[in-house]
C-alpha cells in the first residue's frame, strides 16, 4: 500500500507530509487525503514510488561525500 511506504519514508528521511506532498506531488495535501483514503492513480503511484527511491539514492550519494562511481 502506498500510504504505507510514504509513511515509512517520512520517518526515515524526516520530511513534513506537507513538504513531502510538494515535492513528489506538486499538491501539499496528497499526504493527508491518502491518509483519508484517496486512492491515487497507477501512474501518479509509480511517481511517487520514483521520486523516493530517487530522493533516498541522492541523499545516500550527499551522505558519502557527494562521490558517484557512475560520472566519467
Amino acid at each position: 500500500m502506498l500510504i504505507r511506504s510514504i509513511e515509512k519514508f517520512l520517518r526515515e528521511q524526516e520530511i513534513a507530509a506537507t513538504k513531502f506532498g510538494r515535492l513528489a506531488a506538486h499538491d501539499a495535501r496528497f499526504v493527508l487525503d491518502l491518509r483519508m483514503g484517496r486512492e491515487p492513480r497507477s501512474g501518479t503511484e509509480a511517481r511517487i514510488r520514483g521520486f523516493m527511491a530517487g530522493f533516498a539514492a541522492a541523499r545516500d550519494i550527499a551522505a558519502a561525500g557527494g562521490e558517484c562511481s557512475d560520472v566519467g
